[in-house]
């Protein structure tokens, strides 16, 4: 065999000599594979080469794909995940895990879901704020309201259905509220929004026959782990984005413009001081997390001065599942991952000429708070929903022995009194918006409704197993 490889000119005589002298194996060992999923890429476009150099490090896929075994093995068997860790400096992605398991056909493992389009949630406020910055409308240390407003039909409302009231622009990013980012998404401009991130080289996607709105702060588009953790190296690099690559004989590319480097240094500075998830420490890495609606994606992204990670958790097929949330889902392997670099997080770069350090005080007049347009900010009653179960989710029946445990039933909105029907029959009237426990008779399928004294209503079907 040696004698005939030696005929294909790949390795020199001495190689050869060293082979033979090595003992022939006597029992099968498992074939190493690790990144199947760049490596079918790499294949594919490799025009017939022989050799494929990618930058991928295969310690820290190995690493990184163990991890995502880990994690989605503990999410449930229909779960699934994907990592992708980038070097700032070249754009060079170092693991790209883009399933658990290659071979899982209930993860749906050959999908490259590095690549999937999926809704991003709240992680595209950091740069509806870092435009703000950019323009001038707000600085880290501008009050900013938090209280319920209407843009005509839409009504923006907050992950938890609270209100702050006035809060800094730190606090409304560092918390993900929801309010603050539509008001200055609606100052800069859904369009140009969507206009800068593409020009950034990010490849979004708005929903059939829509165009960029309000919603698209709030994830009401589709976009790829890679190209936001492209967008979100790009704020590492003070307002550059370098474009990705993993193979070695890639041609450079240019540097594209995300935002200007003060803007950009001010959304890390804020990222820098979001609250780590449980049993992590703060300060660090700056991240942002981002819950799809109807709990399908959960999102967490974060950035030192050497690297950029981005995570993704759900279900490959998109089915919504219940308590999915970036916090908590994604948050924990973005910093285990971070954790398995081996090497202790660099600092951030330090910030360039025109950063203004100030109390909100001390701010000039213009930006020490900010002012929505037009008649925002009026008290409204936002529509009755059934924020929780979400429609079409399926949910786990527990029992303490005796009974079945009762289901959280959230509603927000809507005019009291509010009637809550279960299969259509009335179950109980409240008088405010509020939490109501169902205790179900067992699995099955199951529609609740709930209406306000206008008439308007609201209703999901779950599955209950």
């Amino acid at each position: 065999m040696l004698d005939r490889i030696a005929g294909s000119g790949l390795f020199s005589a001495d190689e050869l000599a060293r082979a033979k002298q090595e003992p022939v194996p006597d029992a099968r060992r498992p074939m190493p594979l690790s990144a199947p999923h760049a490596s079918d890429e790499a294949q594919s476009a490799s025009n017939g080469a022989r050799i494929i150099r990618l930058t991928i490090d295969g310690r820290l896929q190995r690493r990184l794909e163990r991890l995502a075994l880990e994690r989605a093995a503990a999410l449930g068997e229909a779960m699934s995940g994907a990592i992708v860790v980038v070097e700032n400096a070249t754009g060079e992605i170092l693991a790209r895990v883009a399933s658990p398991d290659y071979f899982d056909v209930r993860r749906a493992g050959q999908v490259d879901l590095t690549r999937a389009l999926r809704s991003p949630g709240s992680a595209l406020k950091p740069f509806i704020y870092g435009l703000g910055f950019e323009d001038g409308l707000v600085h880290p240390e501008t009050l900013i309201e938090d209280r319920p407003i209407r843009y005509g039909d839409y009504a923006p409302e907050n992950f938890d259905l609270t209100f702050q009231g006035t809060v800094t622009v730190r606090r409304a990013l560092q918390m993900s509220l929801n309010v603050p980012a539509v008001a200055v998404l609606d100052a800069v401009g859904p369009s140009r929004l969507l206009a800068r991130l593409g020009e950034a080289g990010a490849s979004l996607q708005l929903p059939k026959h829509e165009t960029a709105g309000l919603a698209l702060g709030l994830g009401g588009i589709g976009v790829r782990l890679i190209d936001l953790t492209a967008l979100y190296s790009g704020l590492a690099r003070q307002g550059t984005v370098a474009p990705l690559h993993e193979r070695n004989d890639a041609p450079a590319s240019p540097e594209k413009r995300l935002m200007e480097p003060v803007a950009a240094w001010y959304v890390g500075d804020v990222l820098r001081g979001a609250p780590p998830p449980p049993n992590a420490l703060g300060g660090r890495i700056a991240f942002k997390t981002g819950t799809s609606y109807g709990y399908r994606d959960a999102w967490a992204v974060g950035f030192d001065g050497k690297y950029t990670i981005g995570v993704w958790v759900g279900r490959p097929d998109g089915a919504p599942v219940t308590g999915l949330v970036g916090r908590t889902a994604a948050a924990p392997i973005l910093f285990d991952a971070f954790a398995r670099l081996a090497q202790t997080p660099r600092m951030l770069p330090p910030p360039p000429n025109g950063i203004l350090s100030s109390r909100t005080s001390q701010l000039p007049p213009p930006l020490r708070r900010f002012a929505a347009r037009g008649n925002q900010g009026e008290a409204m009653t936002p529509k009755v929903r059934i924020v929780f179960p979400p429609n079409g989710a399926s949910l786990a029946l527990s029992s303490d022995g005796a009974a079945l445990d009762p289901i959280a039933i959230k509603i927000t909105g809507g005019t009291p009194p509010l009637n809550v029907l279960v299969n259509g029959l009335p179950f109980e009237t409240t008088n405010a918006p509020r939490t109501v426990l169902f205790a179900p008779d067992g699995p099955g399928f199951m529609r609740l409704t709930v209406t306000d004294s206008t008439g308007a209503a609201d209703s999901v079907t779950v599955r209950l197993q």
